[in-house]
């Protein structure tokens, strides 16, 4: 009980200042996305809107990333409670008219935030988001599922992304089924701290996927978009993707052997 009770004071507290969904959700466009190198996609989370995203994107602007987001409530829900892969579709759809409006514009890094995550990889494996992707950064997402949806079941019928969450739902089984695309890097930036994305829900299994990663931080859940602890090993990941891959040297042969 004293954990639920911290839960709801967190949940609490980042919706204090939500007053009007339809305003929550509005985000102004401030980056021309034609031609741009480094497009970001944030996804946010369960029961989220699209303003508590507005740190990060401040801090991704700063650093020259050309930043969109999507309001994954729709429009008759104010906040993120749709299916997961209901949602990956909407992605789908709405990221083939973003690239037709701005067809120059290089591939995406998707960043989704604890179920904004899985939306990110549904999309990426089994919506061929793998074509407009580069790599999928995920925060505080429990891609294993995460207990605390147990806790939301009474209500699953208004929010049936819930028991999609549940370990080993059938959603999690067919989302790790087949082999994820080699070309899309996937990371998961994830915390012992949090109370939402248990551990170890949020660690990938990286064997035999030399494409995936684990970076571990010491935040709360909603911490992932505010907190400078959170930002710096994000920024640091994204930099990463602009490193050319080093190919091996080259030695010179004379007579059968390397020099």
């Amino acid at each position: 009980m004293r954990l639920i009770n911290r839960l709801v004071r967190e949940a609490r507290r980042s919706i204090a200042e939500w007053t009007d969904a339809e305003l929550l959700n509005h985000v102004r466009r401030r980056t021309d996305l034609d031609g741009h190198a480094r497009p970001v996609l944030l996804l946010h989370g369960f029961f989220s809107t699209r303003r508590t995203l507005d740190i990060l994107e401040t801090r991704l602007r700063r650093d020259g990333y050309g930043v969109l987001s999507l309001n994954l409530g729709g429009l008759r829900r104010a906040y993120n409670t749709r299916g997961i892969d209901d949602l990956a579709d909407y992605v789908r759809a709405k990221v083939e008219r973003i690239y037709a409006r701005h067809p120059t514009m290089g591939p995406l890094t998707i960043i989704g935030h604890s179920k904004g995550g899985l939306v990110a990889t549904y999309y990426v494996k089994k919506l061929g988001g793998w074509r407009r992707s580069r790599a999928v950064v995920m925060l505080g997402t429990p891609y294993q599922g995460t207990p605390m949806a147990w806790l939301g079941l009474p209500v699953a019928l208004l929010a049936p992304s819930l028991t999609q969450l549940l370990p080993g739902s059938r959603f999690l089984r067919r989302l790790h089924e087949g082999r994820w695309p080699p070309q899309v890097r996937l990371t998961s930036i994830w915390s012992r701290s949090d109370r939402l994305a248990i551990w170890p829900s949020a660690v990938l299994d990286t064997r035999d996927q030399p494409q995936w990663r684990n970076i571990e931080v010491d935040c709360a859940h909603f911490e992932f978009l505010t907190r400078q602890r959170a930002y710096a090993p994000l920024r640091r990941e994204l930099l990463s993707l602009d490193v050319p891959a080093r190919r091996p040297s080259l030695s010179v042969v004379a007579g059968g052997q390397a020099r």
